[in-house]
């Protein structure tokens, strides 16, 4: 399967994704965090680094549960430039 390459846009909204868990996390461990959510160890650190720019939805749904963020908070730090604008 032959992905289309990510947008300089998507790369920068995966990154502040990454940055947004990471500042979530506060000094809880990855390996805590991905066990409760319910993903691997691996997936965790590559979304935080951005490296997964566009996880699946339910992915950050677990994510966002157990570190007790709001989805729409979430949305807003990864909104497009011309939509956090606005």
């Amino acid at each position: 399967m032959v992905r289309t390459p990510l947008t300089a846009e998507e790369h920068r909204r995966g990154q502040a994704l990454g940055r947004a868990l990471q500042v979530a996390r506060a000094g809880r461990s990855a390996a805590e965090i991905a066990l409760a959510a319910g993903i691997s160890l691996d997936t965790l650190r590559k979304i935080e680094r951005g490296a997964i720019a566009t996880p699946a939805f339910f992915t950050v749904a677990a994510l966002a549960e157990v570190l007790g963020l709001d989805l729409r908070t979430l949305a807003a730090l990864t909104a497009p430039e011309e939509q956090r604008a606005a």
